[in-house]
């Protein structure tokens, strides 16, 4: 049987000699003053403004983004991601390579700014397969969803019409992109009781619109 240090051991990922030289230099660069503490910045900077613009495109196509704002959004992330390394490098634990642990910095913070750019724009269009799913995610029974054959178009009047932006892309994010509610309040800096409410409030302003339109009846309302 093993002992739990022997297990911790085993679960220590090894790295190359090469790694972790580049990892200590790393290390030692960004801990160090003057000049070649921005060097080394500079380095980094680079290393995570292309990985940020990576996930910007990865994310851009969905959320209609292009030009300015996809260079602005991965330019605001890489620095954001080279202040928050700059001061926890010391945490870093050398289990992998360092430039692999600075892009979970860059690819959170393009995260994060991606979600509070939706949150502030408004009429942000969707595919048509989201809009497809929007009716079985609200809760509407297949049933009624056969009875009507412009029930789609009015899911649609009424997620543009009804919901404010930021209920919008909280209902979209949950609902149709299935976000797990922690790592959405995380992203937009709220709580989950809040983004808990603000899905409550779209999904009865939609059951609302929706039995007022005369596409479900009263006793859906939820």
């Amino acid at each position: 049987m093993k002992s739990e240090g022997s297990e911790l051991l085993s679960q220590v990922r090894v790295v190359s000699a090469e790694v972790a030289r580049e990892n200590r230099d790393w290390v030692r660069d960004l801990s160090s003053t003057g000049d070649r503490r921005e060097l080394a910045c500079r380095r980094l900077y680079d290393v995570l403004l292309r990985a940020a613009r990576a996930e910007v495109r990865r994310r851009s196509a969905r959320l209609r983004l292009a030009g300015p704002e996809v260079d602005d959004i991965a330019h605001q992330a890489a620095a954001d991601a080279l202040l928050a390394i700059s001061g926890k490098v010391e945490t870093f634990r050398g289990d992998c390579k360092f430039t692999t642990w600075a892009y979970k910095f860059v690819i959170f913070d393009v995260a994060a700014k991606v979600n509070r750019h939706f949150w502030q724009r408004a009429g942000v269009a969707f595919d048509d397969e989201d809009w497809e799913r929007l009716p079985a995610r609200i809760g509407i029974e297949p049933e009624a969803q056969a009875e009507s054959r412009d029930l789609l178009s009015a899911v649609r009047r009424a997620v543009d019409e009804k919901l404010t932006a930021k209920q919008r892309m909280v209902f979209v994010a949950l609902a149709l992109n299935g976000m797990p509610t922690d790592v959405l309040a995380d992203q937009l800096g709220a709580t989950q009781n809040a983004i808990y409410k603000m899905m409550f409030d779209a999904r009865r302003k939609l059951r609302n619109a929706l039995v007022d339109a005369g596409y479900l009846p009263e006793q859906q309302i939820a």
